[in-house]
Formats: structure tokens, sequence, C-alpha cells
């Protein structure tokens, strides 16, 4: 099976629309604010709260246990980052936005009517952090003139190499037990999780940051497999 190849195909055009963006030169040119940044962080950390739930809840399952994988975990990580970027207290600060919510609600609702669909949320948001993470991080430190702190997102502690995960990661996707009409959903949904991404970007139009995770998109694009 080439499910990972077809997954990549699948979704070209979301990863180009997301890619050909006006925001990506702003933020190449480093104009990024520590007060959009958090506020992405602090959505992400709800998207990642919701997905890592999930993958917890069927770790057992024959097709969605084989990729519960804890060492791309990122729960952890952004807390780490918003207690750096809101306190001690962010637990009562953050609150996810409209459009992270709807993201959040997605997951939710495939994993009680469709679960396998979660692994186009898994691979749309984990691959794609692995495989920019290094990249934008550079990027983001620069731009916001940090030093180690508020970048741990990016860690991936637990992973050496990560070019030799990826191919890991898209031998475990070949080998999932789907049926074609599954793998064409979870094409689908793949490509939704691109545009929940896009949406929740949207609400930080107007200011310099959304331009960042459009970036990441991008780099997603050529990073993927």
């Amino acid at each position: 099976m080439n499910f990972a190849k077809e997954l990549k195909e699948g979704t070209k055009k979301s990863h180009s629309a997301a890619e050909n963006t006006a925001f990506v030169k702003s933020f190449l040119r480093g104009v990024v604010s520590k007060e959009s940044y958090r506020t992405l962080v602090s959505d992400l950390y709800f998207v990642y709260v919701a997905l890592e739930e999930e993958f917890r809840i069927f770790k057992n399952d024959p097709i969605l246990g084989a990729l519960y994988l804890p060492e791309l975990e990122r729960v952890v990580a952004l807390e780490t980052d918003l207690r750096y970027y809101f306190g001690p207290i962010w637990r009562s600060i953050v609150k996810p936005s409209e459009q992270c919510q709807r993201y959040v609600d997605r997951i939710h609702e495939v994993a009680k009517t469709e679960p396998e669909l979660l692994i186009g949320h898994h691979y749309t948001r984990y691959l794609g952090d692995l495989s920019g993470g290094q990249i934008l991080k550079g990027i983001a430190q620069k731009a916001l003139n940090l030093k180690d702190e508020g970048l741990c997102f990016y860690e991936f502690g637990k992973i050496d190499n990560a070019k030799i995960y990826k191919e890991k990661y898209r031998s475990i996707l070949d080998e999932l037990p789907l049926t074609e009409s599954q793998q064409n959903a979870i094409i689908t949904e793949a490509n939704y999780a691109f545009r929940l991404n896009m949406y929740m970007f949207d609400t930080l139009e107007g200011n310099s940051l959304v331009s960042f995770f459009k970036v990441l998109i991008g780099v997603i694009r050529g990073k993927l497999t």
C-alpha cells in the first residue's frame, strides 16, 4: 500500500493554497509580535489537548492504536511555552478562539462518529510540526528575540533523527488496515484539517503572526515525505 503517498498527493492543493499567501513574506522579514504569537500558541494548545486525548482513548484500537505515538505529543511542551508567555496562572487566562473551538469540536466529533478520520488530523499536525519545526523555530527565535524559552513546541526530545522517524511514520500509514473508502475519507478530512488551521489563523488577520503558521503549512508541503 502507498497510503502515505496518496495522502500527500491528495492534500497537495491544500498545501499550495496555504503556501501562497501574502503573509509569508511578512513573516520571513521577521514581522511578528510576541503578543500575537502567544495567542496562537494558546489556540494550538487546545487543539493538541483534544487530539491527544482522543488518541489516548483509542490507543488499543486496531487502526488508530498504531498512531498512538507519545513521542510526538505536544501538550506538555505547549504548557511550558504558555507558562513562559502568560506566567504561572496561564490556565486561568488562556481561552480558545472561536475558530479554535471549531477545530476542537471537529476533532471530538469525528472521534465519536468516524474515528479513523482522526488520522487526517494526526498527519496534518504532527508530521508538519516535525518537518518544519526546526526551520520555524529559528525564524521565530530571531523574530521574537528569544533565547531558549518560549519555543518548546518545536522540540521533539524523544526523536533523535526526524528524517528516519518520518520514514517510520509513513510506513505506519502504509500498513494501516484501511479500506479504499476509508482512505479516501481520511484524505478528505486531512484537507479539511488544513482549512480548519487556516480558519484559526484567520482570527489573527491584521497582525503579522498569521504568516508564521501559514509558513508552517508551506513547509509541510515540501517536507511531509
